[in-house]
């Protein structure tokens, strides 16, 4: 299975995070605002369709009750098992670089990955 890109994770993480609603324009804020990045919409729509080909994303339309929508369908964004895995891979990858550096980078950084 490939690596995952920084965004892709980011985008895997917020699904996770959402829980009740991972739909696209939720994800979107919560990288906005939690990532200190500005997300288009064709990013995030090009990533969710990439990580849909990679098999670690699905998602599943469901009938809108907002008035905004004008009735159309959203999409629920729902993480694999596969990605799930992917997710996990790259964190132990990343807990395995960061151990070590509170020399570097201060000692909240080990303190944050033992929680």
């Amino acid at each position: 299975m490939g690596r995952l890109g920084e965004f892709e994770l980011l985008v895997l993480l917020s699904i996770l995070r959402q829980r009740a609603a991972p739909y696209a324009n939720r994800v979107r804020d919560d990288l906005e605002a939690n990532a200190d990045r500005r997300v288009t919409r064709g990013a995030l729509y090009r990533t969710i369709d990439r990580l849909c080909e990679k098999g670690l994303l699905e998602w599943e339309l469901e009938p809108s009750e907002t008035p905004d929508r004008g009735g159309h369908p959203m999409r629920r964004l729902l993480v694999t098992a596969e990605g799930l895995e992917a997710v996990e891979r790259t964190r132990d990858v990343l807990q395995r670089f960061m151990r070590g550096l509170d020399p570097v980078l201060g000692p909240a950084l080990e303190e944050g990955l033992d929680a």
